[in-house]
């Protein structure tokens, strides 16, 4: 089985670029997904959408704090959640 990654939603602004240096300095593995380019493959733009968020197995973490507070979460301790897809 492979592990869940985390949803890094992002777009193209200061606060998601220092999401991805913070998430990348931890080591932490995801996927990116920039919310830019939803409004072009599918059905306009997401309103409600925040970004920088991430969404993981553990829960859904908003804004770069809400970042921070994933990056922090001690994931050796707690869920590590398995899955037959790596993408959720």
């Amino acid at each position: 089985m492979a592990k869940r990654k985390p949803v890094l939603l992002i777009d193209g602004s200061e606060t998601s670029q220092e999401a991805i240096n913070l998430l990348r300095s931890r080591q932490i593995e995801y996927v990116e997904y920039d919310v830019r380019k939803f409004a072009e493959s599918c059905c306009g733009d997401l309103p409600t959408t925040k970004a920088p968020s991430v969404i993981a197995p553990e829960g859904v973490f908003k804004d770069l704090e809400g970042v921070r507070q994933y990056a922090a979460l001690d994931k050796k301790s707690g869920a590590n959640l398995e899955s037959e897809s790596a993408y959720w």
